[in-house]
Parts: C-alpha cells; sequence; structure tokens
C-alpha cells in the first residue's frame, strides 16, 4: 500500500462539507457577538475604571454595621413569607392549567392552547416587570410582590406537571376507563399518583427558585429586604448594604440546605 493511499484513507472526523459548515457556523456566531458590541452603547472608558471603582466600593462596605440588625431580620422573614406564601398558591393554581395544557389529558384543542398560552405569558415576563406591574395596581407593599412571584411561578409550575402528565403510563388510565370510572376518579386514581414524586420535586425546586427572587422585589417597592437594601444603597450607606448582602447570602443558603433536606425527606 503506497503513503498516498494511506493518506487519503486517513481518519477524519470531519468531511470537508463538514468543516465549511462549522466554519461558516462561527463565522456567523463572531459577526453576531460583533455587531452586538458595535450597536450597543458601551462607555469603555468606564469598563476599564471598573476595577479601581470596585476596589473603592469595597473599601466602603468593610466593615459591615452589624449594629441594628432588627429590621434586617423582620425583612429576611417577610421575604421568606413571600417566597412562601406565593409558591404556596402557585403549586396549586397551575395543576388545573398543567391539566389542561397536557395532550393527553386537554378537553378539546381550544383549551390545550389556552392552558400554553397561559403558561407561555407566564415565563415570558420578568418577576421585576411582575413587580412593577402590581405595584402600580395594589400599592408598594408585600401583596404586589406575592402575586407577582405567584404569577411568574404558574409557567415554570404548570410546564413541568404537564410535561410529567404527557408522560404517565396510560395502561391505568384505561383500565379504569373500562371500568367506566368517572373522570375525576380517572384524574385521581390513574394521574395523580404517577405525577406526585414531580409534584413534590418541582415544588420544592420552586420554592427555592422564589426565595432567591423575593430578595430584590423591594427594589421596585414590592417588599422584603430588597426595601432596605434599595434605601441603604440610595443613602450611601455601603456599611449596611453589606450587611443586607451577607444578610441575603445566609437566606439563600439556609435556603438550599432546607430544600435540599426536603427534597431527601420527600422524594
Amino acid at each position: 500500500m503506497t503513503q498516498q493511499t494511506v493518506a487519503e484513507r486517513a481518519w477524519s472526523r470531519y468531511t470537508p462539507q463538514q468543516r465549511w459548515k462549522r466554519f461558516a457556523g462561527f463565522a456567523v456566531m463572531a459577526l453576531a457577538v460583533g455587531w452586538s458590541l458595535v450597536s450597543i452603547d458601551i462607555i469603555w472608558p468606564w469598563v476599564w475604571d471598573a476595577p479601581a471603582q470596585i476596589g473603592d466600593l469595597f473599601r466602603r462596605m468593610v466593615p459591615p454595621d452589624f449594629s441594628d440588625l432588627t429590621p434586617i431580620f423582620w425583612a429576611l422573614v417577610e421575604t421568606l413569607n413571600i417566597a412562601t406564601l406565593a409558591t404556596f398558591v402557585a403549586v396549586f393554581a397551575s395543576l388545573p392549567i398543567a391539566y389542561i395544557a397536557a395532550q393527553n389529558t386537554t378537553p378539546n384543542r381550544f383549551t390545550l392552547w389556552l392552558g400554553r398560552f397561559i403558561l407561555v405569558s407566564s415565563r415570558s415576563v420578568n418577576t421585576l416587570i411582575w413587580a412593577l406591574l402590581f405595584v402600580a395596581i395594589f400599592g408598594p407593599g408585600v401583596l404586589a410582590g406575592i402575586i407577582a412571584i405567584m404569577f411568574r411561578s404558574l409557567g415554570f409550575l404548570g410546564k413541568l406537571m404537564g410535561e410529567a402528565i404527557e408522560e404517565i403510563d396510560r395502561r391505568p388510565v384505561e383500565a379504569l376507563e373500562a371500568t367506566g370510572a368517572s373522570r375525576a376518579k380517572v384524574i385521581l386514581y390513574a394521574i395523580v399518583p404517577q405525577v406526585m414524586p414531580t409534584f413534590f420535586a418541582v415544588s420544592i425546586l420552586r420554592w427555592d427558585i422564589n426565595l432567591r427572587e423575593s430578595t430584590v422585589l423591594g427594589l421596585v417597592g414590592a417588599g422584603g429586604i430588597g426595601v432596605i437594601l434599595q434605601g441603604a444603597i440610595d443613602t450611601l450607606a455601603w456599611p449596611t448594604v453589606a450587611t443586607v448582602l451577607l444578610a441575603i447570602v445566609v437566606l439563600v443558603v439556609a435556603g438550599e440546605a432546607v430544600a435540599a433536606w426536603l427534597r431527601k425527606r420527600v422524594l
């Protein structure tokens, strides 16, 4: 066998056509990134000065101010209550939406698209945007924060629960339907037992996410620890800002530990 024949049969991961396609894909990505950098208004001198500003801000925040922790503690409790109440309401509100958004349980095509429209609408709007909307409706405070978190959670919970319903084993459903069981009994005895693990898993996960999102609601007046954080930033009380940030970290870490414990106990 000649050297030329060996070279012709040498293994190559990509064909020439595939290599050109990959090159074209990378070129398009590079052009898109370059166009994004050019089209947005970045003040580059501020970017180069950012490390110095970060160092200056860190020096202003150290040491944190622990002189009055009572307002911060109660703001953390308020944040926890917002996340917990919003998750509790959203979990049960999302169940009928998940039911009509699943292809194998929805009554008809109209309800299918209605359910999916609700799920997409909920996930398309950021939590802070929901909070701004409900602050304008209900005024500043905890109620606006709870409803904002709840609306944001509907899409997440409903989508995952709907996918779990679509993946159930159809045999228990068909067996109950063959005996003449009502629709409610089919749901209760054939569908619910199969989706219960997913129900608890996504509920715990969403509570953990909501706890994190509740910490910033106060930035738009929707209650929680964010109110104190925004006030400290506005008054340039950087030691208090550091204390609030540390309190948020502690709350999030504690929430993560509780969520992990719940998953072990429930699942």
